[in-house]
C-alpha cells in the first residue's frame, strides 16, 4: 500500500519514528531483523534495546543540550522519553534506566498500537517505491550496508564503538567501595548515593595503567581504516594518550569522599552506575574497552573492591556504519538519489540514544505528514532537534564529517550575548530559553492539526 510507512530497524530511532507516525494516523510496518539475524552487541529481539550504556546522559534542560533534547522530545509525546521516565534509576543529574524493562515496555507499546505491525526478517535492498525510513543504526547488516554503499557511490563511512562491562553487585567488596554521587549531587538520598566508587592510591593507579597498556587487545583486520568516536573511546586508547589522561577523565577523584578513609584523598576513583532497578547489576562508567575477554577480567580485578568481581557482561568493540549525510541527504532527511527513502538515527551521523531517537521522531513526523498530504517545515536551528538536523544535512563540512552528539556549539549564537560578560550558566540558559520558545512555536500547528 502506498499510504503505508515502512520502517527498517526497531532501535531507538525506528521505534520513535513508528510511534510518531502511528499517532498521526498512518499505518506503520516495522521491519526488524532480530532475533532471526543477530548482531555483535544485541542480546535480545526486543525493540528499543539498549546495547551500550544505560544512560540518556544529563536531564538538565536549562544548562545542557542533551537535557534540552529530552525536554523537546517529551513535549512532542516521545515514546522513548516517556518509557525512560517510567523505568528511571537514580543517577544524580543523569537519566539512567533499567534497560531490560525499558526495552520490554517499548516493545509492548509498539505491538499494542492499532496502527503498527511488526515483521521480523532482514531487509537487504533499498526499495524504489513506497514510503520508507531506514533506521538500522550503526550495526546495519552486511548485506544492507553493501546495498547502501552501492547506491551512494562509495563505501559507507565508519568508526569503531566500544561497550563497557557490567558487574554483579554482590561480587563487589563494599568494605573498600562506597556509594556517593559526585559532589553529593541529587535531591534525594537515593540520588546522592547513585554511584558506586572504588578508590585507588597512586601505586594502585600506576599498576592499573601498566596492566591496561600491556593487556591483550582486539586487533583490527588488515585494511580496516575506521577511527574511534571521541565520545566513546576505549580506556586503553585514552591511557595511550598519557598516563594521567584517565585521572582527568572517567577516573577523576574530585567531589568524592571515601567514608572508609575520610582523611585520605584518592588518587583516582573508578565509578560504577546502577544498571537495573533491582540494583543487582552495575556498569563501569567510561570503561569502554577493546581488551580481549581474559585480559579484561585480569585488569579490572586490579581495581580495589573488584578483586572478586563477577561479570554479567564483558566489554567489546564493534564497527559502526554511518552515512556522509551532508552529501547524501536532503534537508528533510531523504536520500537524494531515492526520495522515497528517509534515513534516521545513528546511521545519519548523530551519536547517542537520545540524538538517534530525536532524528527518528522528526523522520516519522515528516514521512507521516507527507503521506497525509501535508508539508512539514524543518524545526528552526535554534532548537536542539533543529540544530542536529541542520548539522547532519548540510551544516557540517562533508570532508570531515564525523558522528556528533548534540551540543551548544551547533546552535546559532544568542543575540546580545556575543562579547558580553555573561557567564556560561547565563549563556546556556539563554540558549535553552530561546530553544523552548521556538520549539513550542514549531510544534503548536502540528498539535492543532492532530
Amino acid at each position: 500500500m502506498t499510504d503505508e510507512l515502512h520502517i527498517v530497524g526497531g532501535g531507538m530511532a525506528g521505534s520513535e519514528a513508528a510511534w510518531q507516525a502511528a499517532n498521526m494516523g498512518v499505518s506503520v510496518v516495522i521491519h526488524e531483523m532480530r532475533p532471526k539475524v543477530g548482531t555483535f552487541a544485541h542480546q535480545t529481539g526486543l525493540l528499543g534495546e539498549m546495547v551500550c550504556s544505560n544512560s540518556f546522559r544529563s536531564d538538565d534542560s536549562e544548562q545542557n543540550a542533551v537535557g534540552l533534547l529530552h525536554w523537546e522530545m517529551r513535549t512532542a509525546g516521545g515514546l522513548i522519553m516517556a518509557t525512560a521516565d517510567q523505568h528511571r534509576l537514580p543517577a544524580g543529574g543523569a537519566l539512567a534506566v533499567d534497560r531490560d524493562p525499558f526495552a520490554q515496555s517499548v516493545t509492548d507499546a509498539l505491538i499494542a498500537h492499532p496502527n503498527i505491525s511488526v515483521e521480523y526478517g532482514e531487509i537487504t535492498e533499498l526499495p524504489s517505491t513506497g514510503n520508507w525510513i531506514f533506521a538500522t543504526g550503526p550495526l546495519t547488516s552486511t548485506a544492507l550496508g553493501q546495498a547502501i554503499a552501492q547506491e551512494t557511490g562509495g563505501e559507507a563511512l565508519a568508526f569503531f564503538d566500544a561497550i563497557a562491562p557490567i558487574v554483579y553487585f554482590d561480587s563487589i567488596d563494599m568494605s573498600k567501595a562506597w556509594m556517593q554521587s559526585r559532589y553529593d549531587k541529587g535531591e534525594t538520598e537515593e540520588e546522592r548515593t547513585a554511584y558506586l566508587n572504588c578508590p585507588m592510591d597512586r601505586d594502585q593507579y600506576e599498576a592499573f595503567i601498566d596492566a591496561l597498556l600491556s593487556a591483550d587487545k582486539t586487533e583490527f583486520k588488515e585494511g580496516e581504516t575506521a577511527g574511534y568516536f571521541d565520545g566513546c573511546l576505549p580506556i586503553e586508547v585514552m591511557a595511550e594518550r598519557g598516563r594521567e589522561t584517565l585521572r582527568f577523565g572517567p577516573m577523576k577523584p574530585v567531589g568524592l569522599t571515601n567514608p572508609h578513609a575520610p582523611d585520605v584523598k584518592s588518587h583516582a576513583v573508578v565509578q560504577l552506575r546502577r544498571d537495573n532497578k533491582l540494583g543487582t547489576l552495575y556498569n563501569i562508567v567510561g570503561f569502554q574497552t577493546k581488551m580481549k575477554y581474559g585480559a579484561q577480567t585480569d585488569v579490572f580485578k586490579c581495581i580495589p573492591g573488584l578483586e572478586n568481581a563477577k561479570f554479567a557482561r564483558l566489554g567489546g568493540i564493534h564497527r559502526n556504519t554511518f552515512l556522509n549525510s551532508p552529501t547524501l541527504l536532503s534537508a528533510d532527511m531523504r536520500l537524494k538519489s531515492r526520495p522515497n527513502i528517509r534515513f534516521a538515527g545513528q546511521i545519519t551521523g548523530v551519536e547517542g540514544y537520545v540524538e538517534s531517537a530525536a532524528m527518528g521522531l522528526l523522520a516519522g513526523r515528516m514521512a507521516a505528514t507527507e503521506i497525509l498530504g501535508g508539508a512539514l517545515d524543518i524545526p528552526p536551528n535554534t532548537t536542539a532537534m533543529g540544530a542536529l538536523i541542520t548539522h547532519i544535512t548540510g551544516g557540517a563540512e562533508a570532508k570531515t564529517f564525523q558522528p556528533m552528539n548534540v551540543n551548544f556549539g551547533l546552535f546559532p549564537p544568542v543575540e546580545g550575548l556575543k562579547g558580553g560578560r555573561r557567564g556560561r550558566k547565563d549563556r546556556y540558559k539563554a540558549y535553552t530559553d530561546r530553544a523552548k520558545a521556538d520549539w513550542q512555536n514549531w510544534l503548536a500547528p502540528q498539535s492543532q492539526a492532530a
